[in-house]
């Protein structure tokens, strides 16, 4: 496949799981006719509109290769877009990273209040095991029940949330090399792992014949961590919609700071290869996983 046709698919594949990821958020979150509203409406700014919906195109894109009906795999991918907008949300509190742009908008804290972010962001997080949970995601209760688990021990203290704790550490911790590898394989790279391990269980997939899957997903999500501290020590932050060279200010430990910013750069590039030789069992199907590996280490926001 060319490169041409690589970023068309790719290309075709976001817009499509953006505007489906957006039109499901947009009839799941109906704002109610009470004092509710207020969180609901905060729900949706965090969700809606906004994001590249990298996990959840990385879900559905596994759950087509393996035959899983595209409406099931949107309300999947819901889940962990609720998911990870809820960390998002909670991640930009002023007892974090303070941060006031997120999308290239007001972050919800700023354009709300702190507690309504509290709650919007507590409300996507069990939101996003409501959807799984439900008959409407899979009608096989054992592919839910895995689904569940397997968001759940992606998003705690074995995951995104163990990350994110070693990230606040890192700030008055001076880490190496393999420290900031461990912490970035939980705070980024477990959701990744995640989506593609779930669109695998919705497709009905043996864990013995997720295993070239879990590998892509390890390597995409280091690339995708790199390429992030690229960005944030040379990129646009008009483009990236948020703020950026954070971390340099904090004097945290990252790839670039560790490893150069060529270096860092070259190893992203061969996870990506990498990552795309994981799909060598597959054909055309795996096509758009290919492209999105290529995505993670050539974006700019």
């Amino acid at each position: 496949m060319t490169a041409e046709l690589a970023d068309d698919l790719l290309s075709e594949g976001l817009q499509r799981v953006q505007r489906e990821i957006d039109d499901a958020f947009d009839a799941i979150l109906d704002v109610p006719d009470d004092p509710r509203a207020r969180l609901v409406e905060a729900m949706r700014y965090a969700t809606i509109g906004g994001g590249k919906r990298v996990r959840p195109l990385l879900l559905v894109a596994v759950a087509e290769m393996y035959g899983v009906a595209r409406p099931s795999a949107i309300r999947a991918g819901c889940a962990i877009e609720a998911l990870h907008a809820y960390s998002l949300v909670h991640d930009d509190l002023p007892c974090m990273d303070d941060d006031e742009r997120r999308h290239g908008k007001p972050t919800l804290h700023l354009a709300f209040d702190d507690a309504t972010a509290v709650l919007a962001g507590d409300s996507l997080h069990a939101l996003a095991f409501e959807l799984l949970s439900d008959t409407q995601t899979s009608a096989d209760p054992f592919v839910r029940a895995e689904l569940v688990r397997c968001l759940a021990v992606a998003s705690g203290s074995n995951g995104m949330a163990g990350g994110q704790m070693m990230d606040i550490i890192a700030e008055t911790s001076q880490f190496d090399l393999h420290m900031i590898t461990r912490l970035q394989q939980l705070k980024t790279g477990a959701l990744l792992g995640a989506a593609v391990e779930m669109g695998a269980i919705l497709g009905h997939v043996a864990q013995e014949g997720r295993t070239h899957l879990r590998a892509y997903a390890r390597d995409i999500g280091l690339a995708f961590q790199i390429a992030d501290d690229l960005l944030d020590h040379e990129g646009d932050e008009q483009k990236a919609g948020k703020a950026l060279r954070k971390d340099e200010g904090q004097g945290k430990a990252t790839f670039v700071s560790l490893m150069g910013a060529e270096k860092a750069r070259e190893q992203a590039f061969a996870l990506s290869d990498q990552a795309i030789a994981r799909l060598a069992q597959h054909g055309k199907e795996a096509d758009l996983l290919r492209a999105l590996a290529r995505f993670v280490v050539e974006r700019d926001r």
